[in-house]
């Protein structure tokens, strides 16, 4: 499988904003960049359409991403495709070819653009490379992109110790490697609703939160010696994951969520915790899919 980046054009602030974390990221993997644009037109040998009537606009969206991000970026090769086909299909298509995808998001302030809304939540349910989700500078609580090799902000990842989380600690060490940041593992839970009392759950907390804690520590102890480098932050409060997740994340320069796969005839879903954190958290969002 060739190495590269790929980020996904829609002509929106979100995605130009995309477009240069993920040229950052490429230069951190020491990889190509690829700029993608995705539309409907029916554009192949087997269906013809006459030049006019083919949009040239996202021809000359490319070219122009591509010309920022070579100046950006001088050393980094940076190539364009146009895609033809449903967007969330095509992106995930091309995905198959990336180490990751790389889109615009804008959270709950709006929908605009096919990579925002249902279309960019279908792209992540169709894939199963990583998935990265980066809102603009100028949005509330959006972010510029750090320089690679000098980001000095935490990484966050969210767990859950009683599935398998091998593919998102993955990513996450080797992300918090390249970054040269710390990483927090953070682990939500909940005690059964049948305690109510006051005094009765205190005292479940106090037994049984121990016992998450070292179940955590287990988890990531393998991790801990193949990335020695990386230093690591354990937090298991108690409370609904995904709540706990969005506030570990306030301050995070990225924050990595898994995405159980499903096959279902009604259609893949991310989620209610991948979903919280893409909707509220300001920082940039990796979704890895795992079984």
């Amino acid at each position: 499988m060739p190495h590269q980046v790929t980020v996904g054009l829609d002509g929106s602030p979100e995605s130009s904003a995309a477009a240069e974390w993920a040229a950052q990221e490429a230069l951190l993997r020491e990889v190509p960049l690829r700029l993608v644009y995705a539309d409907e037109w029916p554009v192949s040998a087997a269906i013809p359409v006459a030049g006019p009537e083919v949009p040239r606009w996202p021809d000359e969206l490319l070219a122009a991403a591509a010309e920022e991000m070579r100046r950006l970026c001088p050393s980094l090769e940076v190539s364009t495709r146009r895609l033809s086909g449903r967007p969330a299909a095509a992106l995930s298509i091309e995905a198959a070819e990336a180490d990751l995808l790389v889109l615009g998001s804008r959270g709950l302030g709006g929908v605009t653009g096919f990579l925002l809304g249902s279309v960019g939540m279908a792209t992540i349910g169709a894939t199963e490379r990583p998935v990265v989700l980066v809102r603009a500078s100028g949005q509330p609580g959006g972010r510029t992109t750090a320089a690679p090799g000098g980001s000095s902000g935490d990484m966050v990842v969210g767990l859950d110790i009683h599935h398998s989380c091998d593919p998102i600690l993955d990513f996450a060490f080797d992300e918090a490697a390249r970054r040269g940041s710390r990483l927090r593992a953070v682990y939500g839970w909940s005690l059964p609703p049948v305690v109510r009392d006051a005094s009765a759950l205190a005292a479940a907390e106090r037994e049984v939160s121990p016992d998450v804690a070292r179940c955590l520590t287990g988890i990531l102890a393998p991790w801990r010696q193949k990335f020695p480098s990386v230093e690591v932050v354990e937090r298991s409060p108690l409370g609904a994951p995904a709540q706990q997740l969005v506030r570990a994340a306030a301050d995070a320069e990225l924050v990595v969520v898994g995405r159980r796969i499903r096959r279902s005839p009604l259609g893949a879903h991310i989620g209610a915790v991948a979903h919280a954190v893409i909707h509220h958290c300001a920082a940039p969002v990796a979704v890895v899919a795992h079984d």
